[in-house]
C-alpha cells in the first residue's frame, strides 16, 4: 500500500516539473456552490443529460457562442447562472429593490487546450454586453508580462496591465508561477499588487486566474485573502476521445479540409495512445489543431510529389490521408 502511494506521489512530481510555468487562472465557487454543481451533476445523470438552456429570448446569441464549443457541460451551466444573476440585478434595479453589486474575479482550473480563453473571452462580452464592464476586452498575461527585474519594477508592470484592463478581463495564466520563486522572488510583488488593484479598482475589471488543477489550488494557499477574493471557480475537464476527434472534424471543417473514414479510425488511435500516456500534461484541443497542421504539411508535401506538373483536383487538395496523419 505504501508502495501504492509512494509510486504515485513520485508520478506526480514528476509531471508537475514537467509542466510548463506560464500564467494564472481563477476559479469561482464556494463549498455551497459546490454542493449546488453536485447536485446538478446529480440531476444531470438521471435525466440523462445536462440541464436545459433556454433557447429563445436575450440568452439565445450566448446560447449560440457555446453550442459552438465542444463538451464542457458544467462550464456552459455556470456562465448561464451569471448571466441569470447580471439579467436579474438589472430587473430588481428597475424595481426599486437592491442590487448590490456581486464580486466575478475567478479561478479557472484545468490542463491547456481546455477552452479556459475561449470561456475568458466569452465573459468579457458577456459582462460588456450586460452593463458590468465598459469595454468588454481581454488582456492575457502570464508571469514574464508582470513580474520585473528589480525593486520596484514588477509593481510597476502589473499596475499597468491593470489599467490596461479596466473596463475589461485581466486573464492571468499559469498564476502559480507567480509563488514558485520563494519569499525573495518578485512574483509575490505581482500578487500584491494585483490583491491591491482588486480593492482600488473594484468593480471596473475581472481578474481570472487560471492554471493546472494541482498548481492553482497549491497556490492559492500561499495567500490566505486569496480564496475569499475568487468567489467563482471553473474546472475545465479534459475532452474525451469522442469530443477530440469532433473537434478536430470542426477544425478540418473550418479550413476546407476533409478526414477519410480511414484517416479518422487512424487518428482516433493517436489520440487515445497520447491521452493515455499523457495523463497529466496532455494539452487537449492544442494537440489536436497541432496534428491537424502537421497532417496539412504532409499533405501538401505529398501532393506537390504526386502531381509535379499540375494542380491536384479538388477532392484531392481537401482530403487528409492517414498517411498524413503522425505522431507529433
Amino acid at each position: 500500500m505504501n508502495a501504492k502511494a509512494s509510486t504515485s506521489n513520485a508520478r506526480e512530481a514528476s509531471a508537475a516539473q514537467k509542466r510548463p510555468s506560464r500564467q494564472i487562472n481563477v476559479i469561482l465557487r464556494n463549498s455551497d456552490q459546490d454542493n449546488a454543481a453536485s447536485e446538478r451533476a446529480n440531476a444531470a445523470d438521471t435525466s440523462g443529460g445536462m440541464r436545459s438552456l433556454p433557447q429563445s429570448g436575450p440568452w439565445s446569441e450566448w446560447q449560440k457562442e457555446l453550442d459552438r464549443m465542444v463538451g464542457l457541460d458544467n462550464i456552459k451551466e455556470l456562465v448561464y447562472e451569471i448571466y441569470a444573476l447580471l439579467q436579474i440585478m438589472q430587473y430588481r434595479g428597475e424595481a426599486s429593490l437592491q442590487a448590490q453589486a456581486h464580486v466575478y474575479h475567478m479561478i479557472f482550473k484545468g490542463n491547456p487546450g481546455t477552452g479556459k480563453t475561449t470561456v475568458a473571452r466569452l465573459l468579457a462580452k458577456l459582462f460588456q454586453s450586460m452593463g458590468l464592464l465598459a469595454k468588454g476586452h481581454l488582456v492575457e498575461v502570464e508571469r514574464a508580462d508582470l513580474v520585473g527585474e528589480y525593486i520596484g519594477h514588477t509593481a510597476q508592470k502589473t499596475r499597468e496591465l491593470v489599467k490596461k484592463a479596466l473596463g475589461g478581463v485581466l486573464f492571468v495564466d499559469e498564476a502559480y508561477s507567480l509563488a514558485r520563486g520563494g519569499e525573495k522572488d518578485f512574483g509575490k510583488e505581482a500578487i500584491d499588487t494585483l490583491v491591491k488593484a482588486m480593492e482600488d479598482y473594484k468593480n471596473q475589471f475581472v481578474l481570472i486566474l487560471a492554471g493546472y488543477t494541482l498548481e492553482i489550488e497549491t497556490f492559492m494557499m500561499t495567500n490566505p485573502g486569496l480564496p475569499s477574493r475568487f468567489p467563482i471557480q471553473m474546472e475545465f475537464p479534459d475532452y474525451t476521445v469522442d469530443q477530440l476527434v469532433q473537434i478536430a472534424e470542426g477544425m478540418t471543417k473550418e479550413r476546407d479540409y476533409t478526414l477519410l473514414p480511414q484517416t479518422l479510425f487512424k487518428l482516433r488511435q493517436l489520440l487515445a495512445q497520447e491521452k493515455a500516456e499523457a495523463v497529466y500534461d496532455f494539452s487537449n484541443a492544442r494537440y489536436v489543431r497541432n496534428v491537424l497542421e502537421r497532417a496539412i504539411r504532409y499533405q501538401a508535401v505529398r501532393l506537390l510529389g504526386q502531381h509535379p506538373n499540375g494542380s491536384p483536383g479538388r477532392q484531392e487538395l481537401m482530403a487528409l490521408r492517414p498517411e498524413d496523419v503522425r505522431v507529433l
